[in-house]
Formats: C-alpha cells, structure tokens, sequence
C-alpha cells in the first residue's frame, strides 16, 4: 500500500508538470499525505498485532485509533494547502497547458485509487482495523477528487476558462477537510471509548434470542474497543444457592455464546451474582426449590437496562 502511494503521487506530480493546473497539483499534495500516512498505519496495524503484555495489559489496539487520528489530521492540514493555493489563483490566476494528457495520467491514477482503497476497507472490516478502514477511505477519497478535477479540466478544455481550474481546486480542499473531520471524529470515539451503539444492540439481541433461565439478567455491561478487539465487562445473576462450579458454568455459557457470534475478537470479564427475593419476579426457572415469589413477567433484554448497574426486578417489566 505504501509502494503504491508513491506511484500514485509521481503520476500526479507528473500530470501537474504536464498541465500545470492548480487542481492537479492539489491532487498531488494528498498524495503526500497518503505516503506518510501509509507509512504510519503500516506500523500501527503492526503494533496492534503484538500481544498484550505487562506494561499493555489490554493490548496495542489502540494506536490504530491513534494512526487514524493522524492521517485525518494530515488531510486537514493538506486542505488547507490545497484552499489557500486555490484562492491565491483564482484571484491572480495562472497559465494551463496540456490537458489531454493530463486527464489520462489522471484518470489512471484514479482508477489504482479506487481498487487499492477498496482492498485496504475489505481487510480492514475483515480484521477489524480502523487504521487499515481510514486508509482506504482515504485512497477512496482520493478517487472522488480525481474525478472531480478530471471533470474541471474536461470543462475547461471545453470552454476555455481557465479560472475553473482554481474553483475545482478549492472545492477538493473542502471535500478533503469535511472527510478528515470524519476520520478524526471516529478516531477520537474509539480513543474515548465511545458506546458503539449499533454493535451492542446486535449483541443484546443475540443474547435475548439465546437466553438460558439461570441466566436471571444481565447487567453493568462496559464495551470497550482496543483495535480489533472488544473487551466486556458485564455482571450476571444466577440463582444464589448455585456452587461455585455452577455458577462458573452458567457464566462460561454467556462466554460461549457470545464468542461464537462475534468470534475470536472477544474477551471477556464476568462476575457472577446471587439473585435477590424481588429476582423471583422476573425468574423464568421452571423448577426452584427456593423461589419466593410467584413470577410476575420476563423482562425483554435492551441496551438501557443490561448497561444500568443494577440488578432487574418486577420495576423492569414492560
């Protein structure tokens, strides 16, 4: 991925040298950008990869929230450039040559664009790396501009106004800053540990279609994400006369299900609660020599009530 940045910017260095068109020469400034910020996620996939170890208990994950980061903030301050040279053209304005050629090398360089950007998002989803998604965003971004200047310089050889070329350039800086405020945000979620609404509902869900009825409820659920993989914490209440193997049983059970849904990018802490008099309530046991009280109804697992740290009882009943 490194090795093709660098084409890619001789191409569009030698496209700009070719046309010398402001917009190309901003197409090729990004692609400064996309080496070093090759470079960089390179390492932190790397870095991500090694095992937790005593000084990183939780393990490296994190530094592809960090690589991300990086990158998005090097397309803002490549944006900028791009912006403050757009302005200072269309005010002033310059001299283009050879469009034809141009365009063609161009369009090449879009079209590896495209491709590479497609194959770092699908290993990236596949691995479960932001840094390797951001990047090929990223190149996918790229793309998208290409085109964009490609169509200017189309309109230019067309009608012959040249000013185009700098009104192009600066809608790519624009286009540019709004994509890299999108990767810093999720850069800064991830640093933060931002709830991923969307996983946990998927997890709830998964977890209320395969309950078992000593799993009693589920709740104080924590997710945090380092890298590829998510970290749960959770407390779960089992019947209080349960052994200490009994109860070890039914939160393994939890353990499983979940690994097997989600796969090996899973770790999992669980503790393990007693049930209270008033859990009677919500208990689905058919058969409990120590029941209490008759059950009044099952409460319907949400993302609201399995992260509140409270035990449920006949109050979570809808």
């Amino acid at each position: 991925m490194l090795l093709a940045a660098v084409v890619l910017f001789a191409l569009k260095l030698w496209a700009w040298q070719i046309t010398r068109a402001t917009s190309v020469l901003s197409d090729a400034l990004e692609s400064i950008v996309n080496i070093v910020a090759g470079a960089i996620s390179l390492y932190a996939v790397y870095l991500s990869s090694l095992p937790a170890d005593k000084n990183h208990p939780y393990g490296h994950g994190k530094v592809e929230f960090l690589s991300s980061g990086i990158e998005g903030t090097l397309m803002l301050f490549a944006s900028l450039l791009i912006g403050y040279e757009a302005v200072w053209n269309l005010i002033y304005g310059h001299k283009l040559n050879d469009l034809g050629q141009g365009m063609g090398v161009i369009f090449f360089a879009a079209a590896m664009n495209w491709i590479l950007g497609w194959m770092s998002i699908r290993q990236g989803r596949k691995t479960h790396s932001p840094a390797m998604v951001a990047s090929g965003k990223h190149l996918q971004s790229d793309t998208w501009t290409s085109i964009g200047i490609i169509a200017g310089l189309l309109l230019i050889r067309l009608t012959g106004l040249e000013w185009i070329d700098s009104l192009v350039a600066l809608l790519l800086s624009i286009f540019l800053a709004w994509t890299a405020y999108g990767i810093i945000r999720k850069a800064i979620t991830g640093i933060m540990d931002e709830a991923d609404l969307q996983w946990l509902e998927g997890l709830v869900d998964m977890l209320e279609s395969r309950r078992r009825a000593d799993w009693i409820d589920l709740h104080n659920l924590r997710v945090i994400r380092y890298g590829s993989v998510y970290h749960i914490d959770c407390h779960i209440t089992v019947p209080w006369f349960y052994n200490v193997h009994e109860a070890h049983s039914a939160a393994e059970a939890l353990n499983d299900e979940i690994r097997a849904h989600f796969g090996a990018q899973v770790e999992m802490f669980i503790h393990t609660d007693g049930c209270l008099p008033d859990s009677c309530r919500v208990c689905s046991q058919a058969v409990c020599p120590q029941r209490q009280h008759p059950m009044a109804g099952r409460v319907t697992w949400s993302v609201p009530n399995i992260v509140a740290n409270a035990k449920h009882g006949q109050e979570d009943l809808v």
